[in-house]
């Protein structure tokens, strides 16, 4: 198992920053994995909801199967899904209010057998990857 995570302070209410993490429209304008949604982003933002997503993970395109398993509008995202070579990948959005800005932390897991193969490289490019996405996420909303 690989475990990444990044947090970052962002100068914008809580509601602006979800209403931004949660438009699917404009979800590559700020994550740095995402490279399309090949149906189109969920059809509607609920526990259990099913969508797909087409992301490069090290470099390499890979197709994921995503089930939402968490949500409490404005506070937490958080989503399971099936990749290739029985990667199992989770991604939770945690929004904290701090004043006037809202404290945005992500946390991946990745799983399965072709994980421990390249666990170091897999951590330092997702952890890259998160940052980045917080980093274009925050000038997206302020």
């Amino acid at each position: 198992m690989a475990e990444v995570s990044a947090e970052a302070r962002i100068e914008a209410p809580t509601e602006k920053v979800w209403a931004q993490l949660t438009d699917f429209s404009s979800y590559g304008e700020w994550n740095s994995t995402h490279t399309s949604f090949p149906k189109g982003g969920p059809a509607s933002l609920e526990v259990g909801g099913t969508f797909q997503e087409n992301m490069k993970l090290m470099g390499f395109p890979a197709e994921v199967e995503w089930t939402i398993e968490e949500l409490e509008p404005a506070r937490t995202l958080a989503i399971r899904g099936k990749g290739p070579m029985a990667v199992t990948v989770a991604t939770r959005y945690t929004l904290t209010p701090d004043g006037d800005a809202t404290s945005v932390r992500i946390d991946g897991e990745f799983t399965g057998a072709a994980v421990s193969l390249m666990a170091g490289k897999l951590k330092d490019s997702a952890t890259a990857a998160l940052n980045e996405s917080l980093r274009k996420l925050a000038g997206l909303v302020t």
